[in-house]
């Protein structure tokens, strides 16, 4: 659940809650342990800290279970907000990725061919481990053959099993070759290694950077690789996020210390928006990176920053949260040269709201956006993605290459100025994207 949840919410600070008073005398009084306590307490909760907490209905019906009254509490505009049991597993988020470690996408071709391409292959996930690998095609899943008209059922029924059966190929000259079974089982996938090469381009060295989520404490991570980079010349970066959910917000300050040229320890980096109890709160790099504990301060991350005035980001769908706000957050600083697809558009940000007390007698975990964000210029409200300037289709080539091989169709099109030279990858310019099974999350609280 790990790596799915990330994307829902991140870190802000650690926030410890027992119940919430409520000293309005007319509040209903129900017995403790009964599921209209839970309730009220749900409610307070919200009332508190929720975004949209002055579009909660004054009413509700307290006798609702658990999730259903959390549910009746939510914003129409709200994708993100959820709430678990953590005494209860069947309450968390459920996705294919963080089930089997994979995820696939549905492209048509130009011939109107329907083929199904595995774009993500987690390390050290059960896919992983059982041979699966991205640019595969899955021809069949237990037995039957996957479509663009089954494929909504066909993901729903992934995820509602332990165990599935794959039937995939590789892509070669327009067909499937060398068709094999394997079968996934329901595991758990290790947290990703960030992913690093360095391109020769036009007598530059061009660093480049695969990161997969942006989890608390990866900042020595983060130093070592841009440590690597400056000792190796590198004078131009590519960020890869096309597949980053999203994580802690400071994490991705972090990364953002460590690219654009003048910083300092008071330059601002975000702002939060929230209710009228949240306010406004403004934070530098400095700041933010000091929310997670085991991060290293500004000063030591700025020893090894490339100082650049501009860096390529690639994007897809699935760029989320913290991702974006990489993207956003480094525009008043650099020039941002986005590539690939719109992002999903989490312009919110939110924290763990939990019952603390001890003993603990409420065991749901409440994960409710709080606030919105913005960039130090003040510019935000994203919810609909951010666009990028070059718009390419990950598909045009296939098949899919590794991430971080310099012919992969989003890093080839930084590499080469924009322009394919390979004529495979301008045949195929056309390919539509039909679905994706990460494309929208999986949301609990919906």
């Amino acid at each position: 659940m790990k790596n799915f949840l990330k994307l829902l919410c991140f870190a802000i600070a650690a926030f410890l809650i027992s119940c919430t008073n409520n000293n309005d005398e007319s509040a209903p009084v129900f017995p403790e342990g009964s599921t209209e306590a839970v309730n009220l307490w749900v409610q307070d909760s919200m009332k508190r800290y929720y975004y949209w907490a002055d579009q909660m209905p004054a009413k509700p019906d307290y006798r609702l279970p658990a999730k259903d009254f959390f549910k009746s509490l939510l914003s129409p505009q709200d994708r993100f907000s959820f709430m678990v049991n953590t005494e209860d597993s069947s309450t968390y988020p459920r996705s294919i990725r963080n089930m089997y470690g994979f995820d696939y996408t549905i492209v048509q071709l130009d011939n109107n061919e329907v083929v199904t391409v595995v774009k993500l292959v987690l390390q050290n996930s059960p896919a992983f481990n059982a041979g699966l690998e991205r640019g595969m095609i899955i021809t069949k899943v237990n037995g039957k053959v996957m479509t663009a008209a089954n494929a909504e059922a066909m993901a729903a029924s992934i995820k509602d099993q332990t165990v599935v059966e794959l039937t995939v190929g590789k892509w070669q000259n327009g067909a499937v070759i060398n068709e094999k079974n394997i079968t996934v089982y329901y595991g758990f996938s290790f947290e990703q290694p960030i992913l690093s090469k360095i391109f020769d381009k036009n007598n530059k060295k061009v660093g480049y950077l695969y990161i997969y989520d942006f989890p608390d404490g990866m900042t020595q991570a983060l130093n070592q690789k841009f440590a690597e980079f400056k000792t190796a010349g590198v004078q131009e970066l590519i960020l890869d996020l096309r597949y980053n959910y999203g994580g802690s917000v400071s994490s991705a300050a972090a990364l953002c210390s460590l690219i654009p040229v003048g910083l300092s320890s008071a330059s601002p980096f975000i702002i939060f928006k929230g209710n009228k109890n949240g306010g406004e709160v403004k934070r530098t790099f400095a700041e933010q990176i000091a929310y997670d504990s085991k991060a290293l301060d500004f000063t030591t991350l700025r020893a090894n920053a490339l100082g650049l005035q501009k860096v390529f980001i690639l994007t897809s769908n699935s760029t989320a949260s913290a991702a974006e706000i990489v993207i956003n957050n480094l525009k008043p600083y650099m020039q941002v040269i986005q590539i690939g697809n719109t992002t999903l558009g989490k312009d919110m940000a939110g924290f763990v709201v939990e019952d603390k007390r001890k003993p603990r007698k409420i065991s749901w975990q409440i994960h409710p956006v709080i606030y919105k964000v913005f960039n130090a210029g003040g510019s935000g409200e994203y919810s609909n993605g951010i666009s990028p300037q070059v718009i390419v289709n990950e598909y045009a080539g296939l098949p899919l290459l590794p991430l971080g091989d310099p012919d992969e169709t989003l890093i080839a099109t930084v590499l080469n100025g924009g322009y394919f030279k390979s004529a495979d990858k301008e045949k195929n310019g056309n390919i539509r994207i039909l679905f994706q099974s990460d494309v929208p999350p999986i949301v609990a609280g919906k």
